[in-house]
């Protein structure tokens, strides 16, 4: 089955905004083996939709269309759509009963005329609730499905999902089913090589790798009759993953993060932690914030830019901060146990470094970044090099430190 992406929105064509959703739906479509040829960004303009959602249902057997429902006049997918199909819209009192609750609960001021817009579906369509906004996904089934989706991620996410995927996936004679191996502490190209025989071996389950900052996802994907049929399908094949990887393998569960697997493993060992960031910026604090429950664990933090405060808060020698500077594993390894000493934290993880694009030298090139490492009196710090901009050297940084603290909290 051939599915085919298009991304409703003038401001995708002007770069006002970055097409996170197509990159996100295409990963998706591809784990519930959808083959994928075709992918386009059209603006808010009547006539090049229309052209172009006619050329897309011509030519695959489902069209996901993101963006252009919502209540604003330039919001045209729905009403093109429709066109298409040769439906005609009205009124669904389910949908508009869900937009007045939204409103009622507070979520967005005081209902407009024009919200009443996004009640408005095709005649025929499957109307699919939004529980994170007020445009209702549709789903027009004819020659050929489109399925319409609201544009912003938080929205577009949930929806397909829960609703959406399922959806896809019932329409196959067999069903799709996968899991998903993360993997930390190794780069891509070890991991893929780790892996080689066995992708060039595949045929039911097949295996994918997908590269992330600081980590591997391998997908691990079979095509069953049942979800049982595929799980004693993907067994051997995750059995031989363990058994490869090791404790390099944080989580084989879609939902899971490398930071939730850190708090989680501090939670076992009943660790409480703290941070001390310097080129990071709250980062760090900030992926382990990401986690529900995480104050069970996190307490407080430190964002220590400058050397003064490396001094005053976390006690770190004025003569190391001379001697070393404040790049240096002596310093990594000082704000690591100052922190965990103030924070009367059991583990701690400290970050300095040159994220760039200025401040570097010979010596001390951009992209150089010192970890240091406390847990129950053991301190190690680790030296990285990353190779990107600011915001990439930064992400780098905060991804390496997840890893190191799980390293150092696995071998306690």
């Amino acid at each position: 089955m051939t599915v085919e992406l298009i991304s409703v929105g003038t401001e995708i064509l002007l770069g006002n905004i970055v097409n996170t959703n197509a990159a996100y739906l295409a990963e998706q479509c591809a784990a519930l083996g959808l083959s994928c040829y075709y992918q386009t960004v059209v603006g808010d303009n009547e006539e090049r939709m229309e052209a172009t959602i006619r050329q897309a249902v011509s030519r695959s057997d489902v069209v996901i269309l993101t963006g252009g429902l919502g209540p604003t006049k330039d919001d045209l997918t729905k009403e093109v759509t429709a066109k298409v199909f040769g439906r005609e819209l009205y009124e669904d009192p389910h949908s508009r009963a869900r937009i007045e609750e939204y409103f009622r609960r507070g979520h967005a001021g005081k209902v407009t005329d024009n919200n009443w817009k996004q009640a408005m579906v095709p005649e025929g369509a499957k109307v699919i609730d939004n529980d994170n906004g007020t445009a209702p996904g549709l789903i027009l089934e004819g020659e050929a499905i489109a399925i319409l989706i609201p544009g912003p991620p938080n929205e577009m996410k949930p929806m397909f999902d829960k609703k959406i995927a399922p959806y896809l996936n019932a329409l196959q004679p067999e069903g799709i089913y996968s899991r998903m191996v993360k993997i930390c502490s190794v780069g891509e190209s070890r991991a893929e090589t780790m892996i080689a025989d066995l992708m060039d071996q595949q045929t039911n389950p097949t295996i994918a790798p997908y590269a992330k900052t600081g980590e591997v996802h391998l997908r691990v994907t079979a095509k069953a009759k049942s979800e049982a049929d595929a799980e004693a399908l993907m067994e051997p094949m995750l059995q031989e993953l363990k058994s490869r990887f090791g404790d390099r393998i944080y989580t084989m569960e879609e939902d899971v993060t490398l930071e939730e697997a850190v708090v989680r493993l501090l939670e076992e060992k009943h660790f409480s932690v703290t941070t001390a960031e310097s080129c990071t910026g709250g980062l760090l604090a900030g992926r382990l914030m990401n986690v529900p429950g995480a104050s069970s664990v996190y307490k407080e933090g430190f964002i220590t830019y400058s050397n003064e405060a490396k001094e005053r808060l976390l006690n770190v020698n004025r003569e190391t901060l001379v001697q070393y500077g404040a790049v240096s594993p002596q310093t990594a390894i000082e704000m690591a146990q100052g922190v965990a000493k103030v924070a009367g934290a059991d583990a701690a993880i400290s970050v300095t470094g040159i994220a760039g694009p200025g401040g570097g030298t010979k010596e001390k090139p951009v992209g150089l970044v010192y970890i240091g490492c406390y847990v129950n009196g053991r301190v190690h710090v680790e030296e990285c090099f990353f190779h990107g901009n600011r915001e990439k050297n930064r992400e780098s940084a905060v991804a390496r430190a997840l890893t190191f603290l799980r390293n150092e909290l696995l071998h306690e």
